[in-house]
């Protein structure tokens, strides 16, 4: 998308300066800038405070050392980060990933995304990310948890129920989640809110764990049935196989749609029959196991080593990419096209490249950008933090129908925002807008903080 705008180009110019090789996070405000630039035509106080500007410039960042002890009695080292951007609307707000690949560049980009999504979803909360380089595949849970409560000796220090709130996110789960509550409990004593996504023993929500994946096949299913349609009969592809990836495939079958392909870094397996979720959910909830490991239980299932699972050669309906960021270039977007895709929503922050966005548009595929169709699982994170304060748990049914009504106001917040602003069925015009005029309106009010 090409806009003129010389407020725009000039902010572009100097995030691309500022942010020299952090090459997600330019990509991830490159995206979003020339979206809101009917946005600051009609609102003309946005550019006259240079509310870009400081938008732009996260409130903080913490970079720390994590060192921890391996079972052999070796002192090992990693580095740890929290991006505190932005707190207009309510304390930081974000998951924590544990993964080899986590660099200042993705905390940025995902903190980022995080501002809007968590605007969307209507509830009180900012935006901000952390994590580390550690990765926990192949760790021992002792490992794991000495890792953990090093980690969490040094973020403790910057975050509290009222103030910032972490979660799980890639490689922080329910273990991971305990390990850190438990440490953060020595230090500071009970505070139930402090983390989110907790077992519910430990006062975490019913539905959090499946939420993300739900959430994401609610906004579809709105969506769809904005125009008369459904997931019925349906042939959907889902990439990955973590959680997210899980409980999208429950939900879409549910709701009568056959799955037929899932991933995970090795490979993807197809099933023309549609997917068992069972064997998939024992492989990687229980036995923690490489999805190649399927088509063991499966005869009729293929196991594709080493390729994407988007360059998969079979015609579907729906594609709910739910890996990783940039997973979707234009030539994998273009396979999917002529595979006879006409919906594509984002389980994953940021799957699609610029380049696929753009082809998307081009070709006219109905797209649910990442900060709208992924946004459940913070949604039922805040309600987690509304059942903490209250001390009083929710049932499943309730927080399950809390979510489905919330991604139906985002999904429809999204689509009147980008008919208001002459981008009729441009979902990622309208959740940018959408996101934005309300973290906008909140700084202005209180006197651009």
């Amino acid at each position: 998308m090409v806009v003129e705008n010389h407020y725009i180009d000039a902010i572009r110019q100097k995030v691309r300066t500022l942010n020299e090789g952090q090459n997600e996070y330019i990509q991830a405000v490159e995206e979003f800038l020339p979206t809101i630039a009917a946005y600051l035509e009609q609102n003309p106080q946005v550019e006259a405070n240079n509310l870009l500007d400081l938008l732009l410039e996260p409130e903080r960042i913490i970079q720390f050392r994590v060192p921890w002890q391996d079972d052999q009695g070796k002192w090992q080292v990693n580095r740890g980060y929290r991006v505190q951007y932005n707190s207009a609307i309510g304390p930081y707000k974000g998951g924590l990933r544990f993964h080899p690949t986590v660099n200042l560049s993705i905390m940025k980009f995902l903190a980022f995304e995080q501002i809007f999504k968590n605007s969307l979803t209507g509830l009180p909360i900012g935006g901000g990310k952390g994590g580390s380089d550690f990765d926990p595949k192949g760790k021992s849970d002792a490992e794991i948890m000495r890792f953990c409560q090093s980690f969490m000796t040094e973020l403790q220090k910057y975050i509290g129920a009222d103030t910032d709130v972490p979660a799980g996110d890639i490689g922080v789960g329910h273990r991971e989640i305990g390990y850190l509550y438990g440490q953060y409990k020595r230090l500071n004593q009970f505070s139930a809110g402090v983390l989110t996504g907790k077992p519910v023993d430990m006062w975490g929500s019913l539905a959090r764990t499946e939420a993300t994946g739900y959430g994401l096949v609610y906004f579809v299913k709105h969506l769809l049935a904005d125009r008369g349609d459904s997931f019925a009969g349906k042939k959907v592809v889902i990439s990955g196989s973590g959680n997210v990836a899980i409980y999208a495939i429950q939900k879409a079958q549910a709701l009568g749609a056959t799955v037929l392909a899932c991933s995970d870094s090795s490979g993807y397996i197809y099933d023309p029959e549609g997917l068992d979720l069972a064997i998939i959910k024992d492989l990687k909830e229980v036995k923690r196991a490489r999805i190649s490991s399927y088509v063991d239980e499966r005869p009729n299932a293929t196991f594709f080593e080493g390729q994407s699972i988007w360059s998969i050669a079979t015609k579907y309906d729906i594609a709910l990419p739910c890996a990783t960021q940039n997973e979707i270039n234009a030539e994998l977007a273009k396979t999917m096209i002529a595979n006879g895709v006409f919906l594509i929503a984002e389980g994953a922050n940021m799957p699609s490249d610029l380049a696929a966005i753009e082809l998307y548009r081009e070709q006219g595929i109905l797209f649910g950008p990442a900060k709208a169709a992924n946004a459940g699982g913070v949604a039922v994170s805040a309600l987690e933090m509304s059942q903490n304060s209250q001390r009083l748990p929710w049932t499943f049914e309730e927080v399950d129908a809390k979510l489905d009504a919330i991604m139906k106001n985002i999904y429809e917040n999204c689509r009147d925002t980008a008919d208001k602003y002459g981008a009729a069925g441009d979902l990622v015009t309208g959740a940018n807008i959408a996101g934005f005029a309300k973290v906008a309106n909140n700084m202005l009010a209180q006197g651009l903080v």
